[in-house]
């Protein structure tokens, strides 16, 4: 599972996560919610080991990700906001050199290559360098290379930040075929995708966690039964 116990990140005066715990199990779908400043970034930043925590601690599988940072990076796939890459390298290049960063194995390179590049309908853009790419095909680029590998634990930044409705579905039909096998965190700001692909929400606001339920659970707070409604009045 993710656990995430106290985690806490302070910038001088400024606390931008605030003793956050939770846990995330396996077939779990969590989607991150809070405005913009929240902590959502920073504080899957530090899951995925990019940042060091002031204090507290998070750890992917079993692995803490400050004292074990290698073997959770092995089990783990993310998608960081902005999906950055190598954008001199064209889609084809990038993905190899992710999958031999990996070390899969020829014919499974082989495989799982062939696999993110029909699901994330890649192949008119393999020859094409990454910064020639409109915005959502980079951001298919970039969950591209977070599942390419098949990993147990999935973090995704806006997913689907960029795509155009007929992307966004696909991604999130993705996303709902690996949900059984995985564990999977969303940040989004897209409240439908909670609904459409989150089997469970935390939202956090200035940088504490204030609510933590299924989206069915969320919605009942609100006399209109409307996320919206309850994300302004617990965030705000």
């Amino acid at each position: 599972m993710i656990k995430t116990h106290n985690l806490t990140k302070r910038y001088d005066a400024l606390t931008a996560v605030d003793n956050v715990s939770f846990e995330v199990k396996p077939g779990e779908v969590l989607g991150f919610l809070g405005p913009n400043g929240a902590g959502k970034t920073t504080t899957m930043r530090m899951i995925a080991g990019f940042i060091a925590p002031t204090s507290g601690s998070a750890s992917i599988c079993g692995h803490d990700v400050a004292s074990d940072p290698i073997r959770a990076r092995t089990v783990l796939g993310y998608l960081p906001e902005g999906a950055p890459s190598y954008g001199e390298m064209s889609v084809q290049g990038f993905l190899d050199f992710i999958a031999r960063l990996r070390r899969l194995e020829v014919d499974r390179r082989r495989e799982r290559l062939a696999f993110v590049i029909e699901r994330l309908q890649l192949g008119d853009v393999l020859h094409q360098t990454i910064d020639t790419l409109s915005k959502g095909f980079r951001r298919r680029v970039g969950l591209a290379q977070a599942i390419l590998h098949d990993p147990e634990v999935l973090i995704l930044d806006e997913p689907t930040d960029g795509l155009d409705p007929l992307q966004k579905h696909e991604v999130r039909s993705l996303i709902k075929t690996m949900a059984p096998n995985k564990i999977i965190v969303i940040s989004t700001h897209i409240l439908e995708e909670v609904d459409a692909v989150c089997t469970r929400a935390i939202i956090i606001a200035r940088g504490k966690l204030v609510a933590d339920d299924t989206p069915a659970g969320l919605k009942a707070m609100a006399p209109s039964g409307r996320l919206d409604d309850v994300f302004r009045s617990i965030a705000a």
